[in-house]
């Protein structure tokens, strides 16, 4: 994608500056992040937020394949990698591929509600990619960080946090 190009040319001017300047520098891939403070739009947040107001959670197919990662994750493993001597590319990631429709039907049975939600509702969008999942081996090997978080707990938590927000937006 354009996007994706355009990261990786950033990456690759970044790495030339720090080369040049003789300083070390690792550059984090981050993957799909999901948590509190998370941009309703989002998928998590998204389903969320409408069953939580009794709205239908209107999604798409859900055979999409994803590396999602609890942001209390992402900012441990960002906080590891600063402090370590890798440099270079490294992807933060759980490592743990997981298809979207899983991770919606999660969200729906912690509430109570999987009658609420309609995958197929909403079309894939065309350029949608099916698999996109990191590869966590210099993560794990070399930093030698691994998530703490598993999808249950990043979830119960991120259901908490938005529970509090629809409350305060009520009042």
């Amino acid at each position: 994608t354009i996007y994706g190009v355009c990261k990786h040319s950033l990456q690759t001017l970044f790495d030339r500056y720090t080369s040049e300047v003789e300083l070390s520098s690792a550059w984090a891939r981050l993957f799909f992040i999901y948590g509190p403070h998370e941009e309703p739009s989002r998928l998590v947040a998204s389903v969320i937020r409408s069953l939580l107001r009794g709205e239908p959670a209107l999604c798409s197919h859900g055979k999409q394949i994803r590396d999602y990662i609890y942001i209390k994750d992402v900012a441990n493993a960002l906080i590891t990698l600063l402090e370590s001597k890798v440099t270079g590319p490294v992807n933060i990631g759980s490592g743990q591929p997981i298809a979207l429709k899983e991770i919606i039907n999660t969200i729906a049975k912690k509430l109570n509600l999987e009658n609420l939600v309609q995958l197929g509702a909403l079309p894939a969008a065309k350029n949608d990619t099916p698999l996109i999942t990191a590869d966590v081996n210099r993560l794990y090997e070399e930093v030698g960080w691994q998530p703490s978080y598993d999808l249950n707990q990043g979830i119960d938590e991120s259901i908490s946090w938005w529970k509090e927000q629809i409350k305060l937006e009520k009042n």
